[in-house]
């Protein structure tokens, strides 16, 4: 049996040169040698020690990374990772705080580009491009649901145009704004667009403003040379109280020597079905332009991009996601969204006035509390007013609607359920006269609908309200969270 010095002895084939050296080929010893040809013997004796030779042949084209160690990498990776992260945000820090909701506030104005918007920026800016280029009189109809940027970028394209046109040396065109909310009566829209010329020829006095404006671009010598971007905000006014001076406006685009660019903003998209085949009578047609409804990761794109100018992290990752979605799937306004994380915002500065917890940061649960008060129903504070016993009748009505999957029911079985609801709770219920008249109570409040029979067990019971209403105005209450259990059909 061999020894351990032995065995030592033989496992270590540095301590004598080996026999099969002797008989290497001298392609592998050439391979094996130091340094490259034509290096001198010198530069291959101040080699390191501690690199092999493998290492060190080709030195000049090795590159350094190689030579690293996996721990050291994964030191300059983490260090620049660490080095990447924003600071804390300081909720406590009224100068922070206030900064935030600023940030946060329907009326900032980003101060860089307008996100999320790009194509419709570009068809805008392009139509405004080529009427200024061609000088020519246009007309341009932008319609969307609220909040979706659409006053925001023709404000934005409306700056654009006057830098191009400063650019390129070209005149700059005049700009007026109105917003149809703030007049008195539809007609006032002309008297608006007149006073801008009122350092030119007038018309006669007895001519409206309307008449005057026909006149003013329908004769060369009277009309201004000079291209005005006239934007009209809130158009629905124009729409809903009078079509005929929706017609007038757009027609003044179709006057011989008008050079008014005409954009009109409205929430209404059903536009084209309503006035479009009028409009195109008249030869007036304007091109129309839609602004979507945000999606969730353009909400979430716009939230951070407003957010850049902070310093810190503000928002969880996911609290920031959860309030994307849910106004994305409700509505797809971004005012809302703005909203909501502000009072989310303020949800957690409340809680830091009245705890001592150090919270940094926006959590999911400070956003479910936020979009929970954006997204209330007027009815779930009507709910919560009510008497124990019919919110415990509303909740029978739910628990019949949703788990039994039925439409209609009637008086008595809507009884049953409530008694079952009863005993479960340990509630002593009512009789069935006290039921009957809670139920002409709610029905007076229009939270359900009963129909007429000679027998009250046999009256038609509907619900007037949604069953998701129910829900959420007992959301957190043990009590009222068992009676809306599943029962038996």
């Amino acid at each position: 049996m061999p020894t351990l010095r032995s065995a030592t002895a033989s496992a270590s084939p540095a301590a004598t040169p080996s026999p099969a050296a002797a008989s290497t080929p001298r392609s592998v010893k050439r391979r094996l040698t130091p340094g490259r040809a034509g290096e001198s013997p010198a530069a291959s004796r101040h080699t390191s020690p501690h690199r092999s030779p493998h290492a060190s042949a080709g030195t000049g084209c090795t590159p350094k990374l190689l030579s690293a160690s996996p721990k050291s990498s994964r030191k300059r990776l983490y260090g620049d990772l660490v080095a990447a992260e924003k600071p804390k945000w300081n909720p406590r820090d009224p100068a922070q705080m206030r900064a935030v909701k600023e940030a946060l506030h329907v009326a900032t104005v980003p101060s860089c580009e307008l996100v999320c918007r790009d194509n419709e920026q570009r068809r805008v800016f392009d139509f405004c491009k080529a009427c200024v280029e061609q000088e020519k009189a246009g007309s341009l109809y932008i319609c969307g649901c609220p909040g979706t940027g659409k006053t925001l970028s023709v404000n934005k394209i409306k700056d654009s145009l006057v830098r191009w046109a400063d650019e390129v040396g070209m005149e700059t065109p005049d700009s007026l704004a109105i917003n149809c909310t703030n007049l008195s009566n539809t007609s006032e829209i002309f008297s608006k667009i007149l006073g801008q010329f009122q350092n030119r020829k007038k018309g006669s006095s007895k001519l409206s403003p309307l008449q005057q404006l026909q006149s003013m671009f329908s004769n060369k010598e009277t009309a201004p040379r000079r291209v005005m971007l006239v934007i009209v905000d809130e158009m629905d006014y124009l729409i809903t109280r009078d079509r005929a001076v929706l017609h007038d406006l757009f027609m003044l685009t179709t006057c011989p020597y008008s050079r008014c660019i005409l954009i009109g903003i409205a929430n209404a998209i059903d536009l084209a079905d309503r006035f479009l085949p009028k409009l195109e009578s008249l030869n007036c047609k304007p091109l129309v332009v839609t602004f979507r409804a945000y999606s969730k990761d353009q909400i979430s794109d716009i939230i951070k991009h407003r957010l850049k100018v902070l310093e810190y992290d503000v928002f969880e990752p996911l609290a920031l996601e959860f309030c994307a979605r849910k106004v994305a799937a409700a509505t797809g306004d971004m005012r809302k969204a703005l909203g909501v994380c502000r009072s989310a915002v303020e949800v957690l500065e409340a809680r830091l006035q009245v705890a001592n917890e150090e919270l940094g940061i926006v959590t999911f649960d400070h956003m479910d509390i936020a979009l929970s008060k954006a997204f209330k129903s007027p009815v779930v504070d009507s709910i919560l007013c009510l008497p124990q016993h019919q919110q415990m009748v509303l909740c029978a009505l739910a628990n019949t609607f949703q788990h039994c999957k039925k439409k209609a029911t009637t008086l008595g079985e809507l009884n049953k359920s409530y008694i079952e609801i009863c005993r479960s709770t340990q509630v002593p219920a009512v009789g069935m006269l006290e039921f009957s008249n809670m139920c002409m109570v709610l029905s007076d409040q229009g939270f359900m609908k009963l129909g007429q029979s000679k027998e009250d067990k046999l009256r038609r019971v509907t619900l007037q309200i949604d069953i998701s209403d129910i829900g959420f105005a007992f959301k957190g209450n043990r009590f009222f969270q068992k009676c809306l259990e599943k029962t038996r059909c």
